[in-house]
């Protein structure tokens, strides 16, 4: 009962770690139909184009070994000696279509559950010796989907032979009156056709055990939200760490930023709401860049770093608020504030032009605030 309600739990789709813990288990989708067919295909095809080479050497290697002396055959190190040379003979003729169907046995799999080999799924499951775990694969849904699938595929593969049997007769029996050699190569020709119409069988029952064994796969590995959670922790980290973590980044880069308020040629203040530190070089940039901004405690902390290291401070609440809403940290400001920014860069330098010379400094510029909307003017 407790299984059953977990199981309806599930209702979250599995995870890419969840997937990929599954694969280094062993548990990935598979499909013996799929398999199948691909070593019919690929020992059809071998059959085909191998066939009467194959059966060449094993006809040579029949006729030397029905063709032994009666000294040979008395002699016990003679005989061993041929059956040593007859079992080297028949791997050599045989080992292209067995290489083949091996090959074609470990591509299949791969080809829908992924590559890898994992000894996890080599260790014993003495679950599955349970008679209660048996009886309970027997009649579960899954079960009844495999007897289905068994049943169909058997009718299919009978019919399939019945009909290659009953079109290839005349030619089969024909064989008897062929020579050797001709024999063999007609049989194999038959013997790829046979494999080649399994094999197209096969595919088709493949194509529709494919997607079930994916969708089945899928299914077994659904997770429930409480599981999701627990990795996200696992993965993320608890929210306290994260928390934590994220405050730190915080400290190091606000003092990373306050080390620049020094070198910044102006701070833009509203008075004491917001703080803008502004730095140009003309030489080097296209226009004026925010080195370090903020509200509240923190535009009270530039404004006292910038008197400290005597950064001239000017007031202007519009320019302000515009450069702390629309620049981020080391951007150059929009084409937008240019006009405002360079008034206030230009009157700095006629102050500092008139305190060299001892004359009355100018007034401060007013600052327009209804051209301080970028997001308005610029294109």
């Amino acid at each position: 009962m407790a299984d059953h309600e977990n199981q309806q739990e599930r209702t979250e789709q599995p995870t890419a770690k969840r997937r990929e813990q599954a694969r280094e288990q062993g548990q990935v989708a598979r499909s013996s139909d799929l398999s199948a067919a691909a070593v019919l295909l690929l020992a059809a095809g071998g059959l085909e184009l191998l066939g009467g080479w194959s059966g060449g050497q094993l006809h040579a290697l029949m006729r030397s070994g029905l063709t032994l002396s009666r000294e040979q055959a008395l002699d016990e190190s003679a005989a061993l000696g041929a059956f040593a040379g007859a079992a080297r003979h028949a791997l050599y003729a045989c080992t292209p279509l067995f290489g083949l169907t091996v090959l074609a046995a470990l591509a299949a799999p791969i080809a829908l559950g992924g590559r890898g080999f994992h000894l996890q799924a080599l260790a014993p499951d003495f679950s599955r010796l349970s008679p209660g775990a048996g009886f309970a694969r027997m009649f579960s849904l899954n079960g009844a989907v495999e007897l289905g699938k068994a049943f169909a595929k058997f009718l299919a593969l009978a019919l399939v032979a019945a009909l290659v049997l009953w079109q290839q007769s005349g030619a089969i029996l024909g064989l008897s009156a062929q020579p050797a050699p001709v024999a063999i190569m007609h049989a194999a020709s038959m013997t790829a056709f046979a494999l080649l119409m399994l094999a197209g069988t096969l595919a088709l029952i493949a194509g529709v055990d494919v997607p079930w064994q994916l969708w089945r796969h899928t299914q077994e590995l659904r997770m429930t939200r409480e599981q999701i959670r627990e990795e996200m922790k696992e993965t993320e980290g608890a929210p306290e760490i994260k928390g934590r973590i994220r405050k730190i980044q915080n400290e190091r880069a606000r003092r990373r930023m306050m080390r620049e308020v020094p070198k910044a040629d102006v701070v833009v203040v509203n008075p004491t709401h917001f703080a803008v530190a502004l730095r140009y070089d003309e030489q080097r940039m296209r226009a004026p860049i925010v080195v370090a901004k903020g509200q509240e405690l923190i535009a009270a902390r530039i404004r006292a770093i910038a008197e400290e290291h005597r950064v001239p401070i000017f007031e202007a609440p519009p320019l302000a608020r515009a450069l702390h809403r629309h620049v981020q940290l080391g951007a150059e400001i929009p084409a937008a504030l240019y006009v405002a920014v360079a008034q206030v860069l230009t009157y700095l330098t006629q102050v500092r032009a008139a305190h060299r010379d001892g004359a009355t400094p100018p007034p401060p510029p007013a600052i327009d605030a209804v051209s301080l909307d970028p997001e308005a003017t610029d294109p």
